[in-house]
Formats: structure tokens, C-alpha cells, sequence
């Protein structure tokens, strides 16, 4: 799957990291929900360090769709309630 982090590009991600991230965005959710600012930086910021960390960047000049598109590290917590609607960012 292609991956795109706001502001940063995109990455290959392989499916089998679906579930790990898809319980990232569950917290991710549960906080935006709740108005946990402190958990929604800390876990916003462990979301996107996970999808670095297991995906591969692909080229800057790549233009691949991308199946996920995360918000950028530097998203507020109400812009981040805008993109997950009722389903997450990470639709399950």
C-alpha cells in the first residue's frame, strides 16, 4: 500500500502492518474523541514514526495514488478531527 504523510511524501508500506497501524489509529481516535491533546501529539507522532520506520520512501519525483493519506506531524488536533470522520484515519 502507498502511504502519504502530509508535507513529506509517500512511502511503500506493506500490508501485513495494516493491524499494527490500524491500533494506532484506534488510540489516535479514542484521543481526538476525548480532547486529549498531550495523547493525540504522542500518539500522532508514534503513528508516523511507524509508517517511516516500516515503509519505504519512494522517489520524490514518484507520483504513485496513495490508499492512506496521514496528516502532517505538525497537524492540530482539530484538523486531525476533520480527516477522521467517523471511521479513523485508517479505514478498518
Amino acid at each position: 500500500m502507498i502511504v502519504r504523510i502530509m508535507g513529506e511524501g509517500q512511502v511503500k508500506l506493506d500490508d501485513a502492518h495494516f493491524a499494527e497501524l490500524n491500533e494506532l489509529d484506534d488510540e489516535l481516535l479514542a484521543e481526538v474523541e476525548g480532547g486529549d491533546e498531550a495523547g493525540f501529539r504522542r500518539t500522532l507522532s508514534t503513528l508516523l514514526d511507524a509508517v517511516r520506520r516500516l515503509g519505504v520512501p519512494l522517489p520524490d519525483d514518484a507520483l504513485e495514488p496513495s490508499e492512506l493519506i496521514l496528516p502532517s506531524p505538525q497537524a492540530t488536533l482539530e484538523e486531525v478531527r476533520e480527516l477522521l470522520g467517523d471511521e479513523g484515519l485508517i479505514p478498518g
